[in-house]
């Protein structure tokens, strides 16, 4: 039997699929919290995200949730998403068409970085230079991302050069235009979030890179051709050959 019949977006459903299930062998998940979305028509309200409970080595194309971030009776319907899944994905998705693919995670470096007074991320490699002018910091926690506080963290989205967020005392977001770009995004914010952490402490002064060179090596990530596709399609081709389960 063909489990892809009346499934629609069927290789946006196994990217995200694929994406979800390396995020948990990279332990950058936290227990069944943290969620990833992908818009699924050209205004993005309309967005895939993954069902409330389930863990993501679990997570399957099929099993992917569609949902409209403008209907208001989502939260009611059966199949409804963890709520703080709904208020910030939701929010995001009804304010930012260019956040087509978001991924929310709480990895444990740049979590440390989340809770440091100065959570902005220097550019002191090649990774962290990714970053450079691209991300933004809240320094306003309000609690959990219900509604309000989705909308809240919404609005610091809004300029479309801004790809990442550390959200002060929670975790970090990633925003792109695709699942390949996105993932390429969250991985590498968490492995500059890692060696930012370590040089820290070393309590050695650091090599911040001066911000001319830091703003061409983020052009050159950006311009880069094909990196994260490639990255994505050799991630899909281990998973084909070791757990192909992932796009069913």
């Amino acid at each position: 039997m063909n489990r892809h019949v009346n499934m629609t977006n069927i290789d946006q459903r196994q990217d995200l699929a694929a994406a979800f299930r390396w995020t948990a062998r990279l332990n950058l998940h936290e227990s069944v919290a943290n969620h990833f979305s992908l818009a699924v028509n050209p205004e993005g309200t309309r967005f895939l995200i993954n069902p409330n409970g389930r863990h993501f080595s679990r997570i399957t194309a099929s099993s992917l949730v569609e949902i409209d971030a403008n209907d208001s009776d989502t939260m009611s319907r059966p199949e409804a998403p963890d709520p703080t899944a709904w208020g910030l994905h939701g929010a995001i998705h009804r304010a930012c068409a260019h956040a087509v693919c978001v991924m929310h995670v709480h990895s444990v470096h740049a979590t440390v970085l989340a809770s440091l007074a100065d959570s902005r991320l220097h550019a002191i490699d090649q990774n962290s230079a990714m970053f450079f002018d691209r991300h933004v910091v809240d320094d306003h926690y309000g609690g959990m991302a219900f509604e309000e506080e989705g909308a809240r963290c919404a609005g610091l989205l809004a300029n479309p050069k801004t790809v990442a967020m550390v959200m002060g005392n929670h975790g970090v977001l990633v925003i792109g235009r695709t699942v390949a770009e996105t993932f390429n995004r969250l991985y590498y914010f968490e492995r500059a979030a890692e060696t930012y952490i370590r040089a820290l402490q070393t309590g050695r002064p650091l090599r911040v890179l001066p911000d001319e060179i830091a703003e061409k090596t983020a052009r050159e990530w950006e311009s880069y051709p094909g990196f994260a596709e490639a990255h994505l399609r050799e991630l899909r081709a281990i998973l084909d050959a070791e757990d192909p389960s992932y796009a069913q």
